[in-house]
């Protein structure tokens, strides 16, 4: 398998399903659970498996650690395969270097733009909405500039932290597992790369099932089997077993991604409401260590099938490598890093703009019932419309940001590196040359 673009469309369509399940989060969070609709018996129609996918978030966020382990080990692969293991190993420690600098810049430039509108009273009516993902993900404006200064800096550092939450950028919570990802990649991979691809394939093996054991104790989402899996992938599409399948793709790939996709679909509250994730939800002690978050390990595993799937149908591969996907992969990082502001600010004003706060009842999980003082949630109508629009101004600032910003942050990389590596001559040029046109750091096809 020589062309790996789909990897490109794959990312993308994985960004639109994360904004997604935030939005889901704002105005229809019945969804998350996996039944029932009004009569009490019966699901709705976004509530059952794949439909639900809207509301899954976490399991295309592990799609990400799966493609960011299947990209980044891809090119040092192919050196290995080919005897070039010195190459391999400069190769991945350069790729490594790099993507520390690709992934904390544009956060921390994503976050002071955040908590700039914050600062201007812009997220205000999304704190006072009874959206559940505004009131609960939005912060208020600091009481003075001197204060929002510290909590600035107390945010960039939040989202590089384990166990922390960026204020102003909640989704940034997975960027410190995205990077130590990148890490496993790189260890990995420096123990592993003198081995023959059959003794390599092993050890990854036994490491991918290592880490459920730590990956419990040490609370992070499964970063360990999502990476090790994207790895593991990698190596098996360098192989002849991936052109022998693919001449039953046709046969294989349908089942093996819907089956994919239930998985992906498992949900993380309520389980047993639903009799298909039920039974997952009985099955999954027997299969996984007892103590792991279910809902995160089949959403990986699910995500790793996919990845699978893909791998061996050259139609799947061509459908994901067409020019709107592969376009959408190129600017899925900044909608990323901006979805949020625009959830927050221009979705909440056409929310909510003009209408009164309200007495909400909620209904607390010891079973009491509080009240709150909201702006209720408008009709379909307006929702729709502000999803539109606000999505619409979120995919142009992404390509802008693709277009003007990161190649700003491409040309701090190479200055960080020529510098620190001493292959700077004569000091640095403090102006970038242009044009400089620079691709997304979350995995694409040529790492």
């Amino acid at each position: 398998m020589q062309d790996n673009s789909w990897a490109d469309g794959l990312r993308g369509i994985a960004s639109v399903y994360v904004v997604a399940s935030h939005l889901v989060l704002c105005f229809a969070r019945r969804l998350v659970m996996p039944c029932c609709g009004e009569d009490g018996k019966t699901p709705l129609l976004f509530q059952r498996p794949i439909f639900r996918l809207v509301t899954q978030g976490a399991s295309w966020v592990a799609l990400f650690f799966i493609l960011s382990g299947f990209v980044n080990a891809l090119k040092p692969l192919k050196l290995a395969r080919a005897g070039q293991n010195e190459t391999a190993l400069t190769n991945l420690a350069m790729s490594s270097f790099r993507r520390t600098f690709r992934l904390m810049l544009p956060a921390a430039a994503a976050t002071i733009v955040s908590w700039f509108v914050c600062q201007l009273g812009a997220y205000e009516l999304a704190r006072q909405s009874d959206a559940y993902w505004l009131y609960t993900y939005t912060p208020g404006m600091s009481t003075s500039w001197g204060t929002g200064l510290e909590d600035l800096v107390r945010a960039i550092r939040a989202t590089w932290t384990i166990w922390t939450i960026n204020p102003y950028d909640q989704p940034q919570w997975a960027l410190i597992y995205l990077l130590t990802a990148s890490m496993f990649v790189f260890c990995s991979l420096l123990i592993v790369i003198n081995l023959t691809p059959f003794y390599r394939t092993m050890v990854l093996s036994i490491f991918a099932l290592w880490s459920f054991d730590w990956s419990y104790k040490y609370r992070d989402p499964l970063v360990g089997i999502t990476t090790f899996s994207g790895i593991l992938l990698s190596e098996f599409s360098l192989t002849t077993t991936t052109t022998t399948l693919s001449r039953y793709s046709p046969l294989l790939t349908p089942p093996l991604a819907a089956l994919a996709l239930t998985l992906m679909s498992f949900p993380s509250d309520l389980p047993t409401s639903a009799p298909w994730s039920a039974f997952l939800a009985s099955i999954g002690p027997k299969i996984f260590p007892a103590q792991i978050d279910f809902g995160r390990t089949y959403g990986s595993v699910g995500a790793a099938l996919l990845v699978f799937s893909i791998i061996i149908s050259p139609h799947a591969r061509a459908m994901l490598s067409s020019t709107p996907l592969r376009m959408l992969g190129k600017i899925s990082f900044p909608i990323y890093l901006l979805h949020g502001t625009f959830v927050r600010s221009l979705f909440a004003w056409i929310m909510f703009a003009g209408k009164d706060l309200a007495t909400i009842e909620e209904r607390q999980p010891d079973g009491t019932v509080q009240k709150f003082e909201r702006i209720p949630l408008p009709g379909n109508a307006r929702t729709a419309v502000a999803v539109i629009i606000s999505m619409s101004a979120c995919l142009v600032a992404s390509y802008w940001w693709t277009e003007r910003v990161e190649p700003w942050f491409g040309w701090l990389t190479k200055v960080a590196e020529d510098s620190m590596m001493g292959k700077g001559e004569g000091g640095v040029v403090l102006k970038p040359p242009l044009p400089l046109r620079e691709r997304s750091p979350l995995p694409s096809r040529k790492e």
